[in-house]
C-alpha cells in the first residue's frame, strides 16, 4: 500500500531534469491549468454517473494535480506539499469555530455569520486596496457557478430579495428586454440582454435551492439522450434527420419522453 510520501517521491522522480519524464519536466503552473480543470470535471462526471470505481480513480488524478503544483513550487522555493496541507488544516479550524472550539456554542445563524466574518477577514488580508465582498471569486469559473457565487456574496450582505416572486418578475422583465434588443438588430445589445436574462435565471435557481450548473448539465444530458433516441429511431427507417420534417422529429421527441428517456 502506497502512502502520500510515496506519491511525493514519485513526482520528484518524474520531475528530475536528467532521469525524469520529458513531459513532466517541461510543465509549469500555467501549462497544468487546463489539465486541472479537466480532472475536476471528470470527478464531477463520475459522481453524476454514480460510478464509484471511476470516482476513486478520478480523485487520484485530481490529487496528482495538487502534488504536481506543489512539486514545481518546491523546486522554485515557493512552498511545498506540507505547506499546502498545513494551510488547509489551519483554514478548516479557523472557519469552523463551532466544531473545533469546545468553549463556543453557536446557532445556525451564528455559524453562518462567523463563517462570513472569517472569510471577509481573509479577503481583507489579501488586498491592500479597499476590500469588496466580491473579492476572491475566480474569474475563470464556469459562468453559472461564478454568477451564483456573486449573487450569494451579495445576498449575505443583505442585497437580495427575501421572497422568490420578484425573481420571476425580473426574469420576465429581462426576457422582454431581450426581445427589445432583438428588434434593434444590435448583436452586442442582444448579447448583453441575454446575459442579464441568464443571470436572473441563476438567481431563480439560487432562490429555489437548485445548483444552476448541475441543473443545466442535467438538461444537456437529457437533451443528448432524447436526441440520440431520435437518431436511433430514424436509423431503423433508413431516414436522414435532415430529410425529416420538424413536426415528425417533435413527435419522436415526445415518444422519447413517454418512454422515460432522461
Amino acid at each position: 500500500m502506497y502512502s502520500i510520501d510515496h506519491l511525493l517521491d514519485l513526482m520528484a522522480q518524474l520531475r528530475d531534469p536528467e532521469k525524469g519524464c520529458e513531459w513532466d519536466v517541461k510543465q509549469d503552473f500555467h501549462s497544468l491549468c487546463s489539465h486541472t480543470i479537466e480532472e475536476a470535471y471528470e470527478v464531477v462526471d463520475a459522481v453524476q454517473r454514480n460510478h464509484i470505481d471511476d470516482l476513486r480513480d478520478e480523485l487520484g488524478d485530481l490529487l496528482l494535480q495538487v502534488i504536481f503544483y506543489s512539486q514545481i513550487a518546491r523546486e522554485d522555493g515557493l512552498f511545498d506539499f506540507g505547506t499546502v496541507v498545513s494551510g488547509l488544516a489551519d483554514k478548516l479550524i479557523r472557519r469552523h469555530p463551532h466544531v473545533f472550539d469546545d468553549s463556543a456554542s453557536f446557532t445556525q445563524q451564528q455559524r453562518t455569520e462567523a463563517w462570513e466574518k472569517v472569510k471577509n477577514a481573509e479577503r481583507e488580508a489579501k488586498t491592500t486596496e479597499t476590500p469588496s465582498r466580491l473579492d476572491g471569486i475566480a474569474g475563470n469559473l464556469p459562468a453559472l457557478i461564478q454568477a451564483a457565487k456573486i449573487q450569494q456574496r451579495a445576498a449575505n450582505a443583505g442585497f437580495d430579495w427575501k421572497e422568490v416572486e420578484p425573481v420571476f418578475s425580473k426574469i420576465k422583465e429581462e426576457l422582454e428586454e431581450v426581445e427589445d434588443a432583438r428588434q434593434t438588430g444590435s448583436q452586442d445589445a442582444i448579447e448583453d440582454e441575454i446575459g442579464d436574462l441568464l443571470f436572473a435565471v441563476v438567481n431563480l435557481a439560487r432562490h429555489t435551492n437548485v445548483d444552476a450548473e448541475t441543473a443545466l448539465r442535467r438538461a444537456s444530458i437529457k437533451f443528448t439522450n432524447r436526441f440520440q433516441y431520435i437518431e436511433a429511431r430514424l436509423k431503423q427507417t433508413g431516414l436522414e434527420m435532415e430529410a425529416v420534417a420538424l413536426s415528425e422529429l417533435d413527435r419522436i421527441w415526445d415518444e422519447a419522453k413517454t418512454h422515460g428517456i432522461n
